[in-house]
């Protein structure tokens, strides 16, 4: 068979150029279709987790908010007073049922798709959300038979609640950052965070040198006064 005839046969040439663009189509096509479809569920992806953190930001500001009201108004004398009403006279102070974390349980299966610098600050505020509730069952139970231990738990209670504030109000600056500006805002949020802690430190540490607490400067206990709108 004579292949240079072949190739240089008018029909044959022609259906070889044929298939040869027909082919470059449909690739191109396969190609296109691949790449919108990928830039639709990244859309798709970024929308869902907005909406996600929007959610969530909307709960924990409503339930910061609440705590804030509440430890406007308690001090160490009420505190106090508490304590010895629940020795004395084995009364149980009203405390919260509810877990306020409808929407976190709602999304909770979703989370794995927040960026990673959301995620910790998230969880942890919803942990201590659901010690404190399991804290205060704990009380409300040992009340009437074991005054004393009540009266310990109720303590490290309201310990807590002043914990939960201060790890709400953290969730609620990042996911504010997130927000508004992506994972790098709040890279760049944790790393002021961080070098005003250790300015903090640094600064604190001549006058009380043996404390390892937190200062009265310290990020986490002013958070309230700088979350995002």
């Amino acid at each position: 068979m004579d292949w240079q005839a072949l190739f240089l046969n008018d029909r044959v040439a022609a259906a070889l150029v044929t298939a040869i663009v027909g082919g470059g189509v449909v690739a191109a096509g396969w190609f296109w279709t691949h790449a919108l479809s990928r830039h639709r569920d990244r859309v798709l992806r970024d929308e869902q987790v907005s909406d996600i953190q929007r959610a969530l930001l909307a709960e924990i500001r409503a339930h910061v908010a609440a705590l804030e009201q509440q430890q406007a108004g308690d001090s160490s004398s009420v505190s106090q007073a508490l304590r010895q009403r629940l020795l004395d006279d084995r009364h149980v102070p009203i405390l919260p049922h509810d877990a306020n974390d409808r929407i976190f349980r709602a999304v909770v299966e979703q989370v794995h798709i927040l960026p990673e610098n959301v995620i910790d600050p998230v969880v942890r505020y919803y942990r201590l959300i659901a010690v404190r509730v399991a804290l205060a069952q704990d009380i409300r139970r040992s009340a009437r038979g074991q005054p004393e231990r009540a009266g310990e738990m109720l303590d490290d209670y309201l310990s807590l609640t002043s914990e939960t504030r201060q790890a709400g109000n953290f969730a609620m600056m990042v996911l504010g950052a997130s927000l508004q500006g992506g994972a790098a805002t709040v890279r760049a949020l944790l790393k002021a965070l961080a070098q005003k802690e250790q300015e903090t430190g640094k600064t604190a540490a001549p006058a009380n040198p043996e404390s390892g607490g937190p200062t009265s400067d310290d990020p986490n206990r002013t958070l309230s006064d700088r979350r995002f709108p």
